[in-house]
């Protein structure tokens, strides 16, 4: 197993050294690796079995840095980062020539973003340079939000895990392209679409849900080993009898306690806050039993919902 522990100057070192690290974050752990060393991607992209066109978020501990990846900062961007960072929304520009191509997954754009986590900030200060950060997991599975749920996935293939607790959001970052004239929201999260333009005023915003511009948009993402199924809350209790009549086991995660004696059921937050950040650890703990299917019951439709409605719909989708 690696080693794990909130040495920020082993973690530093490993880093400098070329060495992937397990970073804690306010949305998700990320796999670390210094964002201007070429080997050092190469791991993390071969550890993560990550395709080569998907780019990867360069996390940065200041504004101050942010001209030395993006080659042009529009006026929209400093009201953001004045509101937002540090916090969960990456932002996407036009590179400086000198970003690897395995960082922007070979286009002309970079996403940035300064997290919200005292432990990686202080990293990053000691660090000096850029980190890219992908979620630490294998590519498409669920992310993870704590330093158990790293080693689980990784054992020894990473250095070392920085153990910053359990993550405060649970779920990755908004990302938002300001690389055109027309900025867009590429995938939704906690910082939801009114958040974003109650501080951009009249920019109109729209979702790009097909581009590979930015990370975790492919239409299956995020996925646990089990098949994932949604449905409202009158037709859960029907496919779980349904299942039961062909001898199946199902693993729900409802805003409703369970009629009878189903032992695997997990109860959910009904606040947006509080089912983001213990939605990747139920799905875990649901994806564990081993059942058959499991039947997540529909979010609600409000905006601040959005970020949790597109990670369940990435989840549950299944080629035809």
């Amino acid at each position: 197993m690696p080693f794990i522990g909130r040495d920020i100057h082993t973690a530093a070192r490993l880093l400098k050294e070329g060495r992937l690290v397990a970073i804690p974050t306010e949305t998700v752990y990320g796999l670390g690796a210094d964002a201007s060393n070429l080997d050092a991607l190469k791991q993390l992209y071969a550890l993560k079995g990550r395709p080569g066109n998907h780019p990867v978020i360069v996390h940065i501990r200041s504004v101050d840095q942010l001209s030395s990846w993006a080659s042009h900062i529009p006026p929209l961007a400093e009201r953001l980062a004045n509101h937002f960072w540090p916090g969960p929304i990456t932002m996407i520009f036009r590179k400086q020539p000198h970003v690897l191509a395995q960082v922007t997954g070979g286009q002309d754009t970079v996403a940035v973003r300064i997290p919200r986590h005292e432990l990686t900030l202080a990293l990053l200060e000691e660090f000096e340079g850029g980190l890219a950060a992908p979620s630490a997991n294998k590519f498409g599975r669920l992310s993870p939000t704590s330093a158990t749920a790293v080693a689980n996935e990784f054992g020894g293939q990473v250095s070392y895990i920085l153990d910053g607790g359990s993550c405060d959001v649970g779920i990755e970052s908004t990302i938002i392209d300001l690389s055109t004239d027309v900025p867009r929201i590429l995938r939704p999260g906690m910082v939801s679409q009114e958040m974003l333009t109650a501080v951009a005023e009249d920019i109109v915003f729209s979702s790009s849900p097909t581009t590979v511009r930015a990370p975790g948009t492919l239409k299956s993402h995020y996925s646990p080993s089990t098949p994932v199924q949604l449905a409202t809350k009158d037709q859960i209790v029907d496919l779980v009898s349904a299942m039961k009549q062909d001898s199946q086991e199902a693993a729900v995660l409802s805003f409703q306690s369970p009629n009878g004696g189903e032992t695997h059921w997990i109860v959910a937050e009904c606040d947006p806050e509080g089912y983001a950040r213990s939605l990747y650890t139920n799905l875990r703990n649901l994806d564990s039993l081993n059942c058959d299917r499991i039947i997540v019951e529909k979010v609600p439709e409000d905006d601040s919902w959005s970020g949790i409605r597109d990670r369940l719909e990435r989840a549950s989708y299944r080629e035809d």
